[in-house]
């Protein structure tokens, strides 16, 4: 026998429900990706704001931030090229290695930071730029304290990186002079023959042909360097110098580079000593880069700047100027 037909209403009960379940489970599964989407766009958000409360909203800040890391990447990686040549007593580094070693931490710290605060990682080289018009003077203080900040901290990362080869180069002693002396590894000091003046003039010489050339590389109406290449070029400069008047005290050019970590050494244990060795030398590295920061910026815009072709837009300009005056003095 055939089972008998279900009723009607029944089956009407059954497909109504079923249709409910149809139509409920859709939108179940749509506030569920509501839902899933709404978590994600909170975290996201939460997430954004995390990431902005990083960013520095003072322009100021982010470009001091950016001297004081460009300065300690040049410490740690400049004066950690002396430091393995000298600690190795010469087995792992020489001057050939020490000063493109050098060169290239000025290069990587440049790279690093160029795109902030332009890398200048040397108050000499801030001067300059103050100097030329090309940087607020009330950003000065600024630059300066970041980066003798960041040479003074460099210095103190390199002693820790090097702190068991340091105790056991001298048996524990810090020196200052002498054949197992240390403390150049940090900070330059004089050759013994070297007077005060002699050595005054070393400093502003040098750090007038580094800013002179500087201002040639980055001027864009003068041959220029290929967008990006610059810091490359600065590198070069940098073993060029080093190897041609590096001799007298070690061609430091740069303030913070020598007073930062100098100070750091007179703290961490070879003394006041730092202060006067070389007849008082310390002074010199700091006040005759700026001299020379002058003398690179006068000579640059006297002899180079303004004896070339000026950009179209100021010829137009100036032409356009002949032209209105012309005509204004035909109609008067």
């Amino acid at each position: 026998m055939s089972e008998p037909p279900l009723p009607m209403g029944e089956g009407r009960c059954q497909s109504s429900e079923g249709s409910e379940e149809e139509q409920q489970s859709p939108r179940l599964v749509l506030g569920g990706e509501r839902t899933g989407a709404t978590m994600k766009d909170s975290e996201g958000k939460s997430e954004r704001t995390f990431k902005e409360r990083l960013v520095l909203k003072s322009r100021l800040a982010k470009e001091s931030l950016s001297e004081f890391l460009g300065t300690l990447i040049m410490i740690v990686l400049g004066c950690g090229s002396v430091a393995q040549a000298v600690l190795s007593r010469g087995q792992l580094g020489n001057i050939v290695t020490i000063n493109v070693g050098f060169a290239m931490a000025v290069v990587m710290a440049i790279y690093v930071t160029g795109g902030i605060s332009g890398g200048h990682i040397n108050p000499a080289v801030s001067f300059a730029m103050c100097l030329s018009g090309r940087m607020s003077w009330l950003k000065l203080p600024f630059y300066v304290a970041a980066q003798f900040l960041g040479a003074f901290t460099g210095a103190a990362l390199l002693f820790g990186i090097y702190y068991d080869a340091l105790m056991a180069f001298a048996e524990g002693e810090l020196l200052i002079t002498g054949e197992n002396a240390t403390a150049f590894i940090f900070a330059t000091y004089p050759a013994g023959y070297l007077s005060p003046a002699n050595a005054f003039v070393d400093q502003v010489a040098s750090t007038t042909f580094l800013i002179l050339v500087i201002f040639a590389v980055f001027d864009t109406r003068n041959l220029g360097v290929p967008r990006g290449l610059e810091p490359i070029v600065i590198g070069l400069l940098i073993v060029v110098l080093a190897s041609s008047l590096g001799l007298n005290s070690g061609c430091a050019m740069n303030p913070a580079r020598d007073l930062g970590p100098r100070v750091f050494t007179a703290v961490a244990g070879w003394g006041l000593e730092v202060f006067t060795a070389g007849n008082h030398f310390w002074w010199i590295p700091v006040v005759g880069p700026m001299v020379g920061a002058v003398l690179g910026v006068l000579v640059y815009q006297l002899c180079i700047a303004i004896q070339l072709p000026q950009p179209e837009a100021e010829q137009e300009g100036q032409v356009m100027t002949k032209m209105e005056k012309y005509e204004l003095s035909v109609m008067m």
